[in-house]
């Protein structure tokens, strides 16, 4: 069991502390894997792939929610001319979250 932070925090406290960490790892995680993914159906050059999925991890820190991330890459699919759909993109990022908590969690099935 942690020990309590010498600052006061209660242990509760800190667990939401962490758990709110997590959560953001999680997230930032999801969002580059949908980068990746979206990138390299928008064309993206192996070089660019990397870019790509910053900017989409980025564009997440915006708003709480996923909103900002959906706004960025529907407007990055329209500019491309894809066919790829709000739904499309929304499977995708539930996909990619689990993967995101499997990778950071572990797989504790």
């Amino acid at each position: 069991m942690a020990e309590i932070p010498s600052d006061g925090k209660s242990a509760h406290e800190t667990k939401f502390s962490i758990d709110q960490d997590t959560q953001f790892k999680i997230d930032s995680r999801r969002n580059r894997l949908l980068g990746l993914w979206l990138g390299e159906r928008l064309g993206k050059t192996e070089s660019q792939l990397e870019d790509y999925a910053k900017s989409v991890v980025i564009a997440d820190l915006e708003e709480p929610g996923i909103e900002d991330v959906m706004r960025k890459v529907m407007q990055d699919i329209a500019d491309a001319g894809s066919d790829l759909s709000d739904a499309d993109i929304r499977a995708k990022l539930a996909e990619f979250e689990k993967e995101a908590r499997d990778q950071i969690l572990g797989d504790n099935d």
